[in-house]
């Protein structure tokens, strides 16, 4: 009798166990949102992890030691949450930078003697000059229809392409816009000189600040045609120009990057998991790498640390949801987007399983609400998310088809809903890839408001009872970071 009673109590008490861990999630309930999102906004967990990644590590480009410290640092202080941590292999490019030095060596009116020192820096996968330089003739052009035009002029030549930062549109809400169209310049730019036979190619400065210091980021340059090409700051491009005006102007240049055989290198990704649903993944991001000039304070150590707050704000408040949420640190989205190709093709297969993924990777300027790429159906569902995001000034909605997000437009192209946060980006543009772009930066109040955006919606997602159906499928991302 006793040998059928054990079984037969073990059981129940198992079903109690699995209804009591049930019945502790509590889910979408106004009052469980706010206590996520009020959790967020009284911490420094990300504020503290930024300076830790910005101070300690440093700059973060693939290949580099940075990077490999990032890594183990980030999953570390995940390991140190309770989070289920992995790492991720990927071959991420390794572009190291050599020296950067330019002169205008002869223009009309030049004093005798007389060399103009030119501000720039390397563009990522730009090629290299000798070691002693060389010295050419610049041509100014202000559109890609103005160097097709200018095309038999190319040849042996520096051809400078000379378009603004639409600032005016950036301070408007329109900063990723403006964006947008001077950075095709960068990434097309040296690619279409470099056909025409370029001597090499340089471009102005892709930003509003006009503080003499220039701005990198990838040119797309291909193997075989891949010529010397960097960004000049505004005003040197300005003087160009003027120059160019008096007369012919000619340049010394020397760029000396190498381009490395491709590195080993990480995903880190961290799981905080689900109860009944545990098969199902919102995912929260951003990515772990920087550009070499400064610390990536902004772009993107703020948003990683705000993904690493979600599961601190949750250990906290010991909540689990529904779904599991999963962070990912992504790895080498500025020079390729390695880290988030790798994951798509890793989970290509099952990725319905992915219920919803968020990045956040426009700088750490106050967060107004959230943009999502999902179906009119889905974006009707998350009106208790807006009311609970209302009180602290976030609750802006913008339904887009689709948002294109840096890492996240590998899910998305395959239907995943995407979100991130909208954001005050109107002077992230000032600091975005250049030697500014430093932890003092960072204000502590609108980090811990990324962190609650992102916590909150993490959390409502991972709890959702209906479904948010599929994203509309993307056809690309958002222009070259």
């Amino acid at each position: 009798m006793n040998r059928l009673r054990f079984p037969a109590l073990s059981l129940i008490a198992a079903c109690l166990l699995g209804s009591t861990a049930n019945a502790a999630t509590p889910g979408n309930d106004p009052a469980a949102l706010a206590k996520v999102r009020d959790t967020a906004l009284q911490s420094d967990y990300a504020y503290r992890q930024l300076e830790d990644l910005t101070d300690l590590v440093g700059p973060r480009l693939t290949g580099s030691p940075g990077a490999a410290a990032a890594v183990t640092q980030v999953a570390d202080a995940l390991r140190k949450l309770g989070a289920k941590v992995t790492l991720q292999p990927i071959k991420v490019p390794h572009w190291v930078r050599g020296e950067e030095t330019a002169s205008l060596v002869d223009y009309q009116g030049r004093p005798a003697g007389v060399a103009q020192k030119i501000v720039l820096t390397a563009l990522g996968g730009s090629g290299a000059t000798p070691a002693g330089g060389i010295t050419a003739p610049v041509i100014v052009v202000h559109s890609f229809e103005e160097l097709k035009a200018h095309a038999a002029e190319v040849k042996g030549r520096i051809v400078l392409i000379d378009v603004p930062f639409d600032q005016n549109m950036a301070d408007r809400g329109l900063a990723g816009t403006a964006y947008g169209q001077a950075v095709a310049f960068r990434g097309a730019g040296p690619r279409m000189a470099a056909e025409m036979g370029a001597a090499a190619a340089l471009v102005r400065a892709v930003g509003g600040a006009a503080y003499r210091i220039p701005h990198t980021g990838l040119t797309l340059l291909k193997d075989d045609a891949r010529i010397p090409a960097a960004a000049v700051t505004i005003e040197d491009a300005l003087l160009i120009g003027r120059l160019a005006k008096r007369g012919p102007v000619t340049m010394h240049l020397t760029l000396t990057p190498q381009i490395l055989p491709d590195a080993d290198s990480y995903n880190v990704i961290a799981d905080w998991p689900g109860t009944d649903k545990a098969d199902e993944i919102v995912l929260v991001s951003g990515h772990l790498d920087s550009w070499d000039l400064a610390t990536g304070a902004n772009d993107d150590g703020s948003g990683v640390v705000t993904a690493m707050a979600v599961i601190d704000t949750l250990r906290k408040l010991d909540y689990h949801a529904h779904r599991t949420i999963r962070v990912v640190a992504w790895m080498s989205e500025e020079n390729g987007g390695a880290g988030g190709r790798t994951y798509d093709a890793v989970y290509k297969k099952g990725v319905e399983k992915h219920f919803a993924a968020y990045e956040d990777d426009g700088g750490s300027g106050r967060p107004f609400g959230l943009r999502a790429g999902i179906g009119m159906a889905g974006a009707k569902l998350l009106a208790p998310l807006q009311a609970a995001l209302y009180p602290m000034g976030a609750g802006a909605f913008q339904r887009e088809d689709v948002i294109g997000a840096g890492d996240l437009h590998f899910l998305e192209d395959s239907g995943v809903p995407s979100f991130e946060p909208w954001i005050d980006a109107s002077d992230y543009f000032n600091y975005h890839h250049t030697p500014a772009d430093t932890f003092d930066k960072v204000n502590p109040e609108n980090l811990r408001r990324h962190a609650a955006v992102m916590a909150t919606t993490a959390w409502f997602l991972a709890n959702m009872e209906q479904p948010l159906g599929r994203a509309n499928v993307a056809t690309e991302a958002k222009g070259t970071k």
